[in-house]
């Protein structure tokens, strides 16, 4: 009887591991990124994006989604840790691994993004072109920008004019944003975005550029109440990002699979991000606004001011390209026409 209770057991066991396994996902990709979930893209994009793929491969493919750097590491760590396979998905910004990535910076210099949205496809496109021997060891899903970015400083200083940055520490986003920094006074201070609340709460920088959208995750509102943004169809600069996966974990999928992914790629998919990003820039804005915090939109006097600042950074990135054999002068108009076509 104990033999036959023994049997039953095992064969319940068996029955129930044989269901989990029918049920089970086939494949499993963990997604690795800085931000916290309740961040524009990782609750706007990143996860509507693991739904999709579940949802479009029958459930096969599941996306296990790691934010705030829960896997360990630092953010400028995310693009090994994708090409190393030590995750399988990654949402990075390009600036965290400065000068890797050189010909992305096109679209980081002064006064060329205009929307998240246009910038983003015009950005994909870009890559398409000019990226693929940069991006070589990612299967590369989508890269993209976010849009405007503006600048935050603490209550007691302001800017409102150019001679307002002079000797402001600013945290910035890339080496082009930080060369472009300090052409406009300021000396500029590298950083992920993660760490710009307690630096600023420190006194270790007294402001940062970032967009509206990033504000909330950061308590820019509370901590930077003064915003300084510009006139005319373009912002000060933007961010580039990258959504990539590791070669080998796509090369893995079945063909069937693999076509859930590929389908969930590419142009629409920058787009999303863009519009994410645009919609994010509404909401940190009126965040500030009920705040009662202070916005500077300077006039067109003012703005030309900067951008005349900002034609040296240009300038020096183009004779930078040159100097590494690659074509500054092609790539930047490349990107500059791209904009203003997705920008009509």
């Amino acid at each position: 009887m104990l033999r036959h209770f023994l049997l039953a057991g095992l064969s319940g066991i068996a029955l129930s591991v044989t269901a989990f396994t029918a049920n089970a996902a086939d494949v499993t990709l963990k997604l690795h990124q800085m931000l916290p979930p309740q961040a524009t893209i990782p609750a706007k994009v990143l996860q509507p994006w693991a739904d999709k793929i579940k949802a479009e491969s029958g459930g096969r493919i599941e996306v296990e989604l790691y934010p705030a750097m829960q896997l360990g590491g630092k953010p400028a760590d995310l693009v090994d840790q994708v090409k190393d396979g030590v995750v399988d998905l990654t949402w990075t910004l390009f600036g965290y691994t400065p000068g890797r990535f050189p010909k992305s910076e096109a679209f980081e210099l002064p006064f060329m993004v205009t929307t998240a949205e246009a910038t983003s496809v015009a950005f994909q496109d870009y890559a398409d072109k000019h990226l693929k021997d940069e991006l070589a060891d990612y299967h590369v899903l989508a890269v993209h920008t976010h849009g405007p970015g503006l600048i935050h400083t603490i209550a007691a200083k302001p800017v409102k004019s150019l001679e307002d940055m002079k000797g402001l520490k600013l945290r910035g986003t890339s080496k082009v944003v930080n060369q472009m920094l300090e052409a406009m006074g300021a000396s500029a201070v590298g950083m992920p975005v993660t760490a710009v609340p307690e630096s600023l709460s420190k006194s270790v920088i007294d402001g940062s550029v970032v967009p509206w959208e990033v504000t909330p995750a950061i308590k820019i509102a509370e901590l930077a109440p003064n915003h300084t943004a510009f006139s005319g169809s373009t912002g000060l600069y933007t961010g580039t990002f990258v959504f990539a996966m590791n070669k080998d974990s796509y090369e893995a999928l079945p063909d069937d699979l693999k076509k859930v992914i590929d389908d969930n790629s590419g142009r629409e998919l920058a787009r999303l991000f863009g519009k994410a990003m645009d919609a994010g820039d509404v909401r940190g804005k009126d965040l500030a606004d009920k705040a009662g915090n202070s916005t500077f939109v300077l006039d067109e006097t003012e703005t030309a001011r900067w951008k005349a600042a900002g034609e040296a950074v240009t300038k020096a990135w183009i004779a930078d390209m040159d100097a590494k054999g690659l074509d500054g002068t092609g790539l930047y108009k490349d990107a500059t026409a791209l904009i203003a076509q997705y920008s009509k």
